[in-house]
């Protein structure tokens, strides 16, 4: 069974900084990509950053510059440093990855998500 926990969010002020965590566990032989998703109520989840398992990092426009997306493989977690927020990044975000299991089965896992919101 593979988990993907995240943990960091929270409230923070307009400018402010958070770190999010995304701890993968269970049964691994490989983890490929992760990506950082957020969603807000009523709209669809969005991709936010994405690291290969090579290392590449890609982000998406409204958050270029801002946000960092890192992984440390040796104890399987991804991280999403997010500097100079702005009410508009509030959301529920989101680890996806894919998982090899075996040589041969690669699954997609989804975490439980955490609650970031910017507000004066």
């Amino acid at each position: 069974q593979v988990q993907l926990v995240e943990s960091g969010g929270g409230l923070v002020q307009p400018g402010g900084s958070l770190r999010l965590s995304c701890a993968v566990s269970g049964d691994i032989f490989n983890i490929n990509a992760i990506r950082w998703y957020r969603q807000t109520p009523g709209k669809e989840r969005d991709l936010v950053a994405t690291i290969t398992a090579g290392g590449r990092t890609s982000y998406e426009d409204f958050v270029k510059g801002r946000f960092t997306i890192s992984r440390d493989d040796h104890d399987n977690t991804v991280f999403l440093q997010m500097d100079n927020l702005k009410p508009e990044d509030t959301a529920v975000y989101y680890c996806n990855a894919f998982i090899e299991v075996s040589e041969t089965r690669v699954y997609m896992y989804w975490g439980q998500g955490t609650q970031v919101t910017v507000s004066s």
